[in-house]
């Protein structure tokens, strides 16, 4: 799993790559978004479509980020790019009423309001 960082505004988007599993990726995940958390980001976009599979492990690791997000600092997270075979897990165990899930990225950063500012890297 590779995860990179980019950001819109005061929006952070992270780009997942690889498989989200317990063994590949979700402690990762956890930790990148616990940094990031530590680091003041509230507001989060998850882009998933580098992410071809995704076992219990990864999704709840997803469940377990979306919590560090919403208690520590009121924000969220959503999800973009999503897989038929991922939005179908999230269908399958209700997460899909947890998540805000979108088609495409600039639905998902419009959904957090305003965002107007320049895309920068890091």
């Amino acid at each position: 799993m590779d995860i990179s960082k980019r950001r819109v505004g005061d929006i952070a988007i992270l780009d997942l790559q690889g498989k989200l599993t317990m063994n590949d990726g979700a402690e990762l995940l956890r930790d990148t978004v616990a940094s990031i958390v530590f680091q003041g980001e509230r507001k989060v976009v998850l882009n998933l479509g580098g992410v071809p599979y995704m076992d219990s492990g990864g999704l709840g690791e997803l469940v377990r980020c979306h919590l560090i997000v919403q208690r520590e600092t009121g924000g969220a997270i959503k999800l973009v790019n999503l897989t038929s075979k991922i939005s179908d897990l999230l269908t399958i165990t209700r997460l899909v009423t947890i998540f805000d899930t979108f088609d495409s990225e600039q639905a998902a950063l419009a959904s957090f309001g305003d965002v107007s500012a320049p895309v920068a890297s890091s």
